[in-house]
């Protein structure tokens, strides 16, 4: 194995149900990312602007601002754009996966087809 990294790797989570927070945060520290909460849009820009995560995580249906937006202005942000947005949502209409693909997500999992495993192999991906 190589040096050890000095970094942790940091994922943003943006998620409002907090049994799916949980266990995403859980799943995420257990592969060896540090691993930042929010449970809503507001909450999630400001911890992304802050802090520069290597992933986010983000959620579309969340209190005081949708994923989208939260996409949105990630997206447009000339200091954040550049960082990976992968959306785990339930809504699986074509729409909505055209409407984050326009505003720039890198990936779009539908939550009920993806297990956890799978999203931290696709998080690493990007890493990576």
């Amino acid at each position: 194995m190589e040096k050890a990294q000095l970094k942790k790797n940091t994922i943003l989570l943006a998620e409002d149900d907090e049994f799916l927070q949980r266990m995403y945060a859980t799943k995420l520290a257990g592969s060896g990312f540090e691993v930042l909460v929010a449970s809503d849009g507001e909450k999630a820009l400001a911890l992304i602007k802050k802090n520069k995560p290597d992933v986010v995580l983000l959620d579309i249906l969340m209190p005081k601002m949708d994923g989208f937006a939260v996409l949105e202005a990630v997206k447009t942000d000339p200091g954040t754009k550049s960082i990976p947005v992968i959306l785990l949502t339930n809504l699986s209409e074509v729409s909505d996966i055209k409407k984050a693909r326009k505003l720039g997500a890198n990936d779009y999992l539908i939550k009920s087809h993806f297990l956890p495993s799978e999203v931290i192999k696709l998080v690493d991906k990007y890493i990576k």
